[in-house]
Order: C-alpha cells, then structure tokens, then sequence
C-alpha cells in the first residue's frame, strides 16, 4: 500500500498566516504607456487618428514649447515623412462638393451612402469614404429618428404587440392628402406589407370613399392573396359596417389603432412620410431614380421595390 502524503508543518503559506502579511501586493508595472493608448484621464478628449490632425498638434505643439520638429514628432509618434507631405486636393474638389451639398439639400433624409449612390448615378466615380470626410466637413446631417413611444408597449392593435412574422401577415393602409399644381386636394390610399415593407398599392383619387376602399382591398386579395390582419385608424372610410362585415367573411382579421395615436400604425406612417418627402414637396422621385438600401444601393429601374409605380400627381388625370 502507498503511503499517505503529508506536507510539511513548516509551509510557507502557514507562515504567511502566522505572520499575519497576508499576500503580497501587486507590483507596478515597468512597461511604458505607448503614445497611442487611453488615458483615463484624457479618454474623453479623442484621439488623433486622421494625419491632419496630427500635423496640426505637431505644428501647435512646436509653435508652445518651442522644440524642433524631430523631437515633436518622435514624442508624438508622428513620421516626419507624414508631417511634412503636403495632401493635393484633386481639381474636381470643388465640384464634387458643390454636387454633395445640391443632393443633400434636395433629399433631406438621405445619409452619405445614398448621396454616394446618386453621385454614381450622375457620372462620378467616387467611393463613400470621400463623400464622407466632404459631408463630415461641410457640416450636413440627416435629422434623428423621433424616439419610440411608450404607449406602444401598451395597445393590443400596436406594432409592438403584434410583430409581423411573415409576408401577407399584417397589412397596414393609410391616406395621405396632397394639393398638386392646380391646387385641388387628392387624397392617395396606401397599402403595404408590414413585413417585407412592400408598398402593395396606392390609388389616388380626388374622393376616395368606403367602396373604393373595397375595391382596392379586392384586387389586391385576387392578386396577393388574403392577409390575416389588417390594420388601421379609426376613419370612417375603415370603420364602415359593410368592411368590418366583410373582411371577416374572408379571412381577415383587422386590427384598429387607439384614436389619436398615429404612432401605432407607425410602418405606414413611416411610409407615408417618405413618400410625401420625396414624392409630394417637389422632388418627384420616381422608383427609377430613388436609390434603394437593399442589397447594394440601386435605383428602382435596376431592383423592382415596390409592387407598384408611384403615380405623377399633377392632376390632368383625375377626375
């Protein structure tokens, strides 16, 4: 048989213990804190990343302390082949940004992706990263998203409560008022899926009542399929005995908002408002010309994104 193993009496950490010294503490480190690391201290001043950045802390830090430019580079880690290259500015610079500040003013809620996608579309052969360093230094900006509601979390016919999972599952319609050139209000209806984000139909007219309502939802059932939900406000053109009679008859289950919450309904309204940016307030922006997001930023003519056209409003075809 082994015998059994005993440490011995006098250990080290027994008199440790006995000593009351406990464990040692941490040494200090030797290493030196390289120029590129946080400080703590000064995390919340940033860092000088971009190289004119750092040509212009070395020619302030020589013009203060008055040391040569050797010293001021090799302290801050700067090659003095990067101090000392002078950057050319292409010729076409000023162009390019006078086109970046025209886009930019004129699609208000496009970034400098899809300012980049128009550019192309126009001729130029410019990447992102460019359009950016002009867009950061010219100062444009695209207005914040509204923050979400918190009465979404708390109404059964709120986006929140009930998510789209599929297509065809909730669809979401809306009208949208506009005055074209000559100055009569046309009312436009529009229909999209909640989930794919597909704009299914928009059928404009000067008065648009329950029937045609109807008529719009039919074709489209023909054409789509049914849904199982539908959701809406309040208007009396959705609320009228004969659609909340006969949308359960085939199939469909409708989903009404809280009065006075437009939030609710908030993928159409998103909708809504895109296409009153980009469509109505003068831009006319057809599907051929808007750059989509999905996949690489092409324009409608390249990539169908809707399921239907977008009509020119200028009110020779109505009635």
């Amino acid at each position: 048989m082994a015998k059994r193993v005993r440490w011995p009496i006098d250990r080290p950490s027994e008199e440790a213990q006995a000593t009351g010294e406990g464990e040692r503490k941490a040494k200090k480190s030797r290493c030196r804190s390289h120029t590129r690391q946080a400080v703590p201290e000064r995390s919340g001043r940033g860092k000088l990343l971009s190289p004119s950045r750092r040509r212009k802390c070395i020619d302030h830090v020589r013009r203060v302390l008055k040391v040569p430019e050797r010293r001021a580079c090799n302290v801050l880690d700067q090659p003095r082949s990067t101090q000392r290259l002078q950057p050319k500015i292409p010729d076409d610079h000023d162009l390019l940004t006078r086109d970046i500040t025209d886009l930019a003013t004129r699609y208000g809620r496009y970034g400098y992706r899809r300012i980049t996608a128009l550019l192309k579309d126009r001729g130029w052969h410019v990447n992102h990263k460019r359009v950016e360093r002009i867009w950061r230094r010219e100062g444009l900006k695209v207005p914040k998203k509204q923050p979400k509601r918190g009465r979404l979390w708390l109404n059964d016919g709120s986006c929140i409560r009930l998510r789209p999972v599929r297509p065809n599952h909730v669809w979401a319609y809306d009208f949208v008022s506009c005055r074209p050139e000559d100055g009569r209000a046309v009312r436009l209806l529009t229909v999209i899926d909640e989930y794919t984000r597909e704009c299914m139909a928009i059928h404009a007219a000067r008065r648009i009542r329950s029937d045609d309502v109807m008529h719009t939802l039919t074709k489209l059932f023909t054409s789509h399929g049914v849904p199982e939900h539908t959701r809406s406000d309040n208007g009396p053109e959705f609320t009228v005995q004969a659609i909340r009679d006969w949308l359960p008859r085939v199939g469909v289950q409708t989903l009404f908002i809280q009065p006075g919450s437009p939030w609710e309904n908030g993928y159409n309204e998103s909708f809504n408002g895109k296409l009153r940016d980009e469509l109505l307030n003068g831009y006319r922006a057809t599907n051929a010309v808007r750059p989509s997001s999905r996949p690489v930023y092409q324009s409608g003519a390249v990539m169908s994104c809707t399921r239907s056209s977008l009509p020119v409003l200028d009110g020779s075809d109505l009635p």
